[in-house]
């Protein structure tokens, strides 16, 4: 074997010291994982012994090793002067015979004799600590076709050893910067520029939640989406379901792809970006059976290093072929330890966002943006800006690190600001499209990402608190504590929080949020009259020849994304719960609703599922959780009726529902009430006779016990959880739970604010209380005392 030269097939995870970490994977790779089906682009290193021999020949090691111990190493001041020198001392360098003959010998082997289009990149490793990773520090060159281009590109690769960015991270983690040789991969071009590319993480790179396997795609060569210069479709795979076989892709969302980076033949630049076509923008750059392929090839990588990865992927736009064409360990959640958390929150009024993009990390920042264009506006920012910019790349390194948060147009959550923030413990905003445009220097503003998926610019400096909570402290209680949730994406950091499950999912917050028509509008799009609110669905559906196949997919997908986030834990999902005049504000909604005086006491809850108004409205919703029951295997789903005012009523939804596909009993469907109206503490037996569980809508339950409009301003007053008539109302359907063994919970705030009433219920025997997300520490704090005192 060559020592200049090796080809993949020939490496091994033990070959990092000879070629660097990306090298030796994607050896590992060829070696241990091509026999179950995972494809990886033949190629082959060169390897750091060669780098070696260039810096003698050329001597060029003491000349190097001068002009670095010229180097600022305090402040870093004169940087850009010494990185300067030395590339320019490694440009003159030339190769030795030996050097061109082995490179150009494993070329033309690789294309049996013909020249072929290759990708070349750099991959780093260190004397003394072999196993460093120095990603994204040095160049890779795409399209690289012929000895020349080839010699060239290698060439340009030793010299990217001495780039700013490289010299300053070798100076950060405390690198001897002449004991770092560089390898080069020089790998089989896969023609992703005819069709995708993207990035995979085997853990959410947000939360960190282990669960799933995230794939970022974008038409064209991969490079776009990995600087950032695109916003990406997104898919989330759930690993137990990949494992077992079923449909693990149960999320997904279409991205802008704004631009794809394609061959450029008969100019200097071997790439190019050009614009999009609308049908390629309108439509996912992988279909589901190849991203069901890459989620199953991603947690075999996985599984294989025994690590949470980082995966590059490339779709063949000719052959059809899905490559793995790098893997190395995630960097940012893989390495940390321990469970304390930090809790932030908005104190007062804040006005309307200014933008709106994807969040990177979960909490706030202020601060005076600076807009940056390029390396060129280094200068300007200063420690405790917020940078904002069209897209960041690696040579801006440096000065990202003054930034408490960085503010993108374009971009995913694999982009390089993205991994940047996360890397500097910041929060981030990418994707949003304008920011450049709608923040002006100087302006101060606060960058949240407490919204889940979604974070926003507001105006100004706002006030917020913070506070560092050690979940490892708290003991565990028999009374379950659960969480009442809303948003699906907060879903996987609060995961990570002392739970039993989510006691109470409101569907009604996602279809008016996430949905945002009236399901109705659907079943009947066709008779709608013309309309601003036809048109607007129209524009939203434009992909579903069946409308009601929008609902169905973006409900169950939301549903889906809890579901999984707390798996195998219960999630109680209540079926939709808006009053007529909530749904009449849905778009189309008005013409299916009827105008009402009192819509608490009216049209809503169990009376709508089996009525001609709704029935069929009713009917997606159930599809919805039969998807996610029974093809996603989430069988970790429950339901629940709310506001069913009788027996009978009850036993109609059930009837109802299992023509719709959900039988309660069949795949283990557990179907749960709301206890709420006072006839369901009345009759609490006979509920008990045809649902499984009870929930215990205290706020309901309250206003229709004493009497009182919680909405009401005059007679608030009187609204009290405490009220003896309320407590004796609880009691006694805890009780008939207990006798009859049904489970039973309550969802609300009282347990969190009082602990006396805490108490109460765990003197009852309650089987779970649900919690608001930033009432939980609190309410389990008062669980743990009121158990402590328990007689």
């Amino acid at each position: 074997m060559s020592q200049f030269v090796i080809p993949f097939s020939k490496i091994k995870n033990r070959d990092i010291a000879k070629v660097g970490g990306k090298n030796a994977s994607l050896g590992e790779m060829m070696a241990e994982l091509s026999s179950l089906g995972i494809n990886i682009p033949d190629g082959f290193a060169t390897t750091a012994e060669a780098f070696r021999v260039f810096l003698k020949d050329n001597q060029l090691e003491n000349v190097l090793k001068d002009t670095l111990a010229q180097l600022h190493s305090k402040d870093l001041s004169n940087l850009a002067e010494i990185g300067m020198k030395c590339r320019e001392l490694v440009s003159k360098g030339k190769f030795n015979e030996d050097l061109k003959k082995e490179f150009l010998k494993a070329y033309e082997a690789l294309g049996h004799g013909s020249p072929i289009s290759v990708a070349v990149r750099s991959s780093a490793t260190a004397e003394d600590l072999p196993t460093a990773s120095f990603a994204g520090q040095h160049d890779s060159f795409l399209n690289i076709e012929g000895a020349d281009q080839l010699l060239e590109a290698i060439h340009k690769c030793y010299v990217s050893l001495f780039n700013d960015r490289a010299i300053k991270y070798r100076e950060d983690n405390g690198f001897e910067h002449m004991h770092v040789a560089l390898s080069v991969g020089v790998q089989k071009m896969v023609r992703s520029d005819l069709g995708s590319a993207g990035v995979a993480f085997t853990i959410d790179p947000e939360s960190g939640f282990g669960n799933f396997i995230y794939i970022t795609s974008a038409w064209g060569l991969g490079e776009n989406l990995v600087q950032g210069a695109v916003n990406p479709d997104e898919f989330y795979a759930f690993k137990p379901s990949i494992e077992k076989g079923i449909q693990s892709v149960i999320y997904k969302k279409l991205g802008a792809k704004e631009n794809k980076m394609v061959y450029s033949k008969g100019t200097e630049r071997p790439v190019k970006n050009i614009k999009t076509s609308t049908a390629e923008r309108n439509s996912f750059s992988l279909d589901l059976e190849e991203v069901e392929l890459l989620a199953d090839w991603c947690l075999k990588i996985e599984k294989h290093y025994g690590l949470p990865m980082d995966i590059e992927w490339a779709k063949d736009g000719q052959s059809g072929e899905i490559f793995i064409v790098q893997a190395r360990p995630e960097t940012v959640h893989g390495a940390k330890e321990g469970v304390k958390i930090k809790e932030y929150k908005i104190i007062g009024k804040k006005s309307a966002p200014i933008v709106k993009g994807k969040s990177v990390g979960s909490s706030i920042a202020s601060g005076r943006v600076c807009i940056v264009h390029s390396i060129a506006d280094a200068g300007k920012v200063k420690q405790g800006d917020i940078i904002v910019a069209d897209i960041t790349n690696p040579d801006w390194n440096a000065m990202l690190r003054k930034a408490v948060s960085i503010v993108t147009n374009k971009g995913g959550r694999t982009s390089h600001a993205s991994i940047v923030a996360r890397e500097l413990g910041i929060n981030a905003i990418v994707g949003t499209g304008d920011a450049t445009a709608k923040l002006k220097d100087g302006q101060e503003i606060t960058v949240s990402c407490l919204e889940g998926d979604e974070g926003s610019v507001y105006d100004g400096i706002l006030d917020w608190t913070v506070k560092e909570i050690d979940l490892g402290q708290l003991p565990a209680t028999k009374t379950k504590p659960m969480f009442i949730l809303a948003d699906p994406f907060n879903a996987f950091r609060l995961s990570f929080y002392p739970n039993q499950g989510v006691g109470l999912l409101r569907m009604e917050f996602i279809i008016s949020n996430s949905i945002r028509i009236h399901p109705m509008a659907l079943v009947k799009f066709e008779e709608l009259p013309e309309s601003n609110d036809k048109k607007a669905i129209e524009a939203i559906t434009q992909h579903y020849a069946d409308k009601r196949k929008y609902f169905v997919e973006k409900l169950s997908e939301n549903i889906a994304m809890v579901a999984a986030a707390f798996y195998p834990k219960e999630v109680i999902v209540r079926m939709s719960d808006f009053k007529t005049n909530e749904y009449a504000q849905l778009m189309g909604g008005k013409g299916f609703e009827p105008g009402e005086e009192n819509p608490m006491l009216g049209f809503r809850g169990a009376s709508r599922y089996y009525h001609p108004l709704y029935k069929e409205g009713f009917g997606l919703e159930c599809e919805a959780m039969r998807v996610v029951r029974d093809e996603m295997g989430l069988t970790n789903v429950k339901l629940m009726i709310p506001f069913c005012r009788t027996v009978e009523e009850g036993k109609k939804v059930l009837d109802v529902m299992k023509t719709f596909g959900l039988e309660r009993g069949k795949n283990g469907l557990e179907v749960y009430v709301m206890a709420e109206i006072p006839s369901n503490v009345i009759l609490a037996e006979e509920f008990a006779e045809i649902f499984d569980g009870f929930s215990i809508g205290s706020n309901d339950l309250t206003q229709l016990t004493l009497g009182i409009d919680r909405d009401s301003a005059i007679v608030s007053d009187l609204f009290d959880e405490n009220n003896k008539a309320v407590k004796a109302m609880l009691s006694s359907v805890i009780q008939t739970a207990r006798k009859t063994g049904k489970k039973i919970g309550l969802c609300g705030q009282a347990p969190s604010d009082y602990p006396a009433f805490a108490q109460f219920l765990v003197d009852e025997g309650i089987d779970s209380i649900s919690f608001n997300p930033d009432a939980l520490l609190k309410g389990i704090e008062n669980i743990i005392v009121a158990e402590s005192k328990k007689h």
